[in-house]
């Protein structure tokens, strides 16, 4: 099996899980960066995808810096909405099955169990909204698609959370974390997996993919600290205590009813995910 995929985001740290993941499954990858394709450039978008002519497009370029987006609107809509428009046109011109890459941040953290693939969305910052907006073109435009939606992200590539304690726990003693706040953080690599899993498959439409469990960032931090062996105090904060522009969700653990409901393997414990990220 020699399917074309094209990667768009391919420098990010899930983009390069993703190039790794499909390639290791017999993919004709092509990783694309923001340097080889701008997606908000549609004469662009065009001729990348006539010279590639893919058969799937997993599309993981985004605009992600949450914070920021809520004063640079224009750019957030430009990247996650007319970026993804240009794509998703392009997917249906050469029929190409396409994986939007989206996030929990669409709902507006009030929920208080799991929340599932068919529950309404209502994003609470620019961010989210973009990327609802995303979304919403994949959906008109695409006739085979696949929306992913994840949360809590990190990986070997690029900056979050896991990297970022690291780096503290070895500048300080005590470190301050947001324990209000309840998700399911992600090891890029499970989440590749699963990507290439349903991408595969013909089981279009929308799917949570987390690992499993839940924590707070505080037990989040807290268990980082454990397994690198790292000694640190961790002091518990509100969200009012650590104020950032862009409100975020105080619950959004994804449950995987999407997976469950089509036969897809169950993500790893986010506790096992994290230790397979550390050790490594």
């Amino acid at each position: 099996m020699s399917s074309r995929v094209l990667i768009t985001g391919a420098g990010g740290q899930l983009g390069h899980d993703l190039v790794s993941q499909f390639s290791l499954n017999g993919y004709q990858v092509f990783g694309l960066t923001r340097q080889d394709l701008d997606i908000t450039d549609q004469d662009m978008v065009k001729s990348v995808f006539e010279k590639i002519k893919p058969d799937l497009v997993v599309h993981a370029a985004a605009y992600t810096a949450v914070d920021q987006a809520e004063s640079d609107v224009d750019d957030a809509f430009r990247v996650n909405a007319i970026g993804t428009r240009n794509v998703a046109v392009e997917a249906n011109r050469y029929n190409a099955k396409v994986v939007y890459v989206s996030t929990d941040y669409v709902f507006n953290g009030q929920a208080r169990e799991p929340i599932n693939e068919f529950s309404p969305v209502a994003p609470i910052c620019i961010y989210g909204q973009s990327k609802l907006a995303g979304e919403n073109y994949i959906r008109d435009l695409c006739n085979q698609f696949f929306i992913v939606r994840t949360s809590w992200v990190y990986g070997s590539h690029g900056n979050n959370f896991v990297k970022t304690m690291l780096k503290l726990g070895q500048e300080k003693k005590e470190i301050g974390v947001v324990a209000d706040q309840i998700g399911s953080p992600t090891y890029t690599v499970d989440l590749a997996k699963s990507i290439v899993e349903i991408g595969a498959t013909e089981k279009f439409g929308i799917y949570h993919v987390s690992n499993s469990g839940s924590c707070s960032w505080y037990e989040f931090a807290k268990a980082i600290f454990e397994i690198s062996g790292i000694d640190v105090k961790v002091k518990a904060l509100s969200t009012e205590e650590f104020p950032r522009p862009a409100k975020r969700p105080a619950y959004s653990v994804l449950d995987h009813m999407g997976l469950r409901l089509n036969g897809f393997k169950e993500t790893p414990h986010w506790r096992d995910a994290l230790k397979n990220f550390l050790q490594t």
